[in-house]
């Protein structure tokens, strides 16, 4: 069966993050297995994952380490399928599931992140602050796409109204996809197609979807249309939900499939 690993976000716990994304009844429905890693108040006064902290941005070391070996331990414990296992996150814990897609395509086949950061976009709080605020500048780690082993596919979810981090953030995580689509067709290139979608009586939403030259779809891009800080189509039994927003989880499920499903 696939593996989702889920992050929760800052002042959230794993009991808090499931019942929010509705993460445990898409795994009944669809049979696959859900870890909720849970960062100690010990280590964040306020249960956010250190993604701005250089010590926790790469392999084998820091949080990004202890993840890995969490996955890699229930993984072994289960039946799971290792061309199966996908990382999510919500705010800082999208932050450092786009980490863990960056620093380990080895082990995660497609990263979902909802309302976070690029990889890099911070080394420091003050930094995470301003990044949060206004996006990444120019320059530095985010623009080198530190990826080992190849990009990880990736969906994005963003609300335009987000005031907690700027949405901006959430179109530089897909930056290493979209500077190969804004590439002349050839070696590397990417296709883009644009859909509107809406809600019954909810918020509408553009969907980005970027392909390689061979058809294979590789990165998806969600602006929610009035979104706030909130997972899109989230329980309010959750914190940071908004039940009015297109189904996050179901969409980045049926991401995560349709990309294993490439062979990737």
């Amino acid at each position: 069966m696939p593996l989702v690993v889920m992050l929760h976000g800052c002042t959230q716990d794993a009991d808090d993050f499931a019942a929010g994304t509705r993460m445990n009844a898409l795994a009944d429905a669809k049979g696959f297995f859900v870890l909720y890693p849970e960062q100690s108040a010990r280590a964040n006064p306020s249960r956010c994952w250190n993604w701005f902290r250089t010590s926790d941005q790469l392999r084998e070391d820091g949080e990004p380490s202890i993840i890995a070996d969490i996955t890699r331990d229930v993984a072994s414990a289960h039946d799971i399928d290792r061309g199966r296992i996908h990382i999510a996150g919500m705010s800082a814990g999208a932050a450092m599931a786009v980490i863990m897609g960056s620093m380990y395509p080895d082990l995660y086949t497609a990263v979902g992140a909802h309302s976070g950061l690029g990889y890099g976009a911070a080394s420091d709080l003050a930094s995470a602050l301003q990044a949060m605020k206004r996006g990444h500048e120019a320059g530095g780690e985010l623009d080198r796409a530190p990826t080992p082993g190849g990009l990880t596919p990736t969906i994005v979810f963003h609300g335009d109204r987000d005031q907690t981090v700027h949405r901006r953030n959430g179109e530089q995580i897909l930056r290493p996809w979209t500077s190969a689509a804004a590439q002349p067709a050839g070696d590397g290139a990417h296709l883009l197609t644009i859909h509107q979608d809406q809600v019954p009586g909810g918020h509408a939403s553009t969907r980005y979807v970027y392909r390689d030259v061979d058809g294979r779809q590789v990165a998806e891009g969600w602006s929610v249309h009035g979104l706030g800080h909130a997972w899109s189509g989230g329980d309010p039994a959750g914190s940071y939900t908004d039940p009015k927003g297109p189904d996050a989880s179901a969409e980045m499920i049926r991401f995560f499939a349709d990309i294993a499903a490439q062979g990737r």
